[in-house]
């Protein structure tokens, strides 16, 4: 008697603009690449969204956080609804999500992609991945306005940093490091920032010094490595970052796997329960509708899903299909300077899994 198929629950949230297209051509692919590993996907759809908070005057329902706790993981498309304001948006289900999941992991793997035009001469051979503290900093939701509207309005952001969330963000960093066998930059700004970014400072390099010896690390200002970044993105390793740097950051190295649409993400707590995975182009009104949308990044998004589900084969696999894909002609939408649509680009790389493609 066979042993019965292993599930993978996935919650799937289209969300708005591009996100229902990308999402809607990826699904089919993780089934495919769970089943080379023995597991069927099941999935629930969600419309959460712009749509829904126009609806019924919430981005989610009151059980969200319940209802994605009860999957494995969440592959979300976008959220930007060209009604709702951008600050809407992300503080009705983006950051919500994140706080209540204490998501406190933002994994942004930046990699250069063969057959990939970028305008970074220098990017040929670049694999590095940007860590970004994703709980505190600017985006706590601390501050305030008094006068508003008047000459003498004042407006304040005030950035957290706490001992714990750096320590544990910077553990998971230093443990990526010594596993892909790579330099640990710290992204800092502590020459001006003389208490929150020294108290990243001291806290990273006593961890290094107490439980990573092995690990190269190096300190590195932020201005400073938005310049490297560019010009010497090979030397780049494992970037640790405070949630604005590293959302900064993050956008300015895709350009070097070839734009947003090459650009995928994870938010994840490593010790505990469903992370939400998602690329990290936004909604695209511009686009939507047209089928001209990249989905590799939402790809590459559910091959995090995938590994972080215990599958890293078939998330190999889905990456590797990638890599073939965007070398052809099928494989490239505009933004890649090609004419493939959605479709096509999804069915390009559904082609490459189903070949069992590998690149070196």
């Amino acid at each position: 008697m066979s042993e019965p198929r292993r599930e993978l629950r996935i919650a799937a949230i289209g969300g708005d603009g591009i996100g229902p297209e990308v999402v809607g051509v990826t699904l089919p692919l993780v089934a495919a690449a769970a089943a080379l590993e023995g597991v069927e996907l099941v999935v629930t759809e969600l419309d959460w969204g712009g749509e829904r908070l126009l609806r019924t005057g919430e981005a989610m329902p009151a059980d969200a956080v319940e209802t994605v706790r009860a999957h494995d993981a969440v592959l979300l498309g976008a959220v930007g609804h060209a009604d709702v304001p951008p600050d809407v948006s992300v503080w009705t289900l983006v950051l919500p999500l994140r706080k209540a999941l204490d998501l406190y992991v933002n994994l942004r793997p930046i990699r250069a992609w063969a057959g990939v035009r970028t305008p970074i001469s220098s990017a040929d051979g670049a694999d590095f991945v940007i860590v970004r503290e994703n709980t505190e900093g600017e985006y706590s939701g601390m501050g305030g306005s008094v006068h508003k509207d008047t000459p003498d309005e004042i407006a304040t952001d005030v950035a957290i940093h706490s001992r714990r969330a750096i320590e544990r963000v910077a553990r998971y960093a230093l443990g990526l490091a010594r596993e892909r066998s790579q330099l640990l930059s710290l992204v800092t700004k502590s020459n001006v920032s003389r208490h929150g970014y020294a108290l990243w400072d001291a806290v990273v390099f006593d961890l290094a010094a107490r439980e990573f010896a092995d690990v190269e690390i190096e300190k590195v200002y932020v201005d400073a490595m938005a310049a490297r970044m560019i010009q010497h993105p090979r030397s780049l390793g494992v970037l640790l970052c405070s949630n604005l740097f590293g959302d900064i950051l993050s956008d300015l190295g895709a350009p070097i796997a070839g734009g947003l649409g090459m650009a995928p993400s994870a938010n994840i707590s490593p010790e505990s329960g469903c992370g939400v995975y998602e690329p990290v182009h936004g909604s695209a009104p511009d686009i939507a509708g047209r089928g001209i949308a990249n989905p590799m990044a939402c790809i590459l998004s559910a091959a995090l899903l995938l590994r972080d589900c215990g599958l890293g084969s078939a998330a190999l696999a889905l990456e590797t299909a990638v890599g073939v894909a965007v070398q052809s002609d099928a494989g490239a939408t505009p933004d890649l300077g090609g004419a493939a649509s959605t479709q096509s680009a999804a069915d390009a790389v559904r082609d490459a899994l189903d070949a069992d493609v590998r690149v070196a």
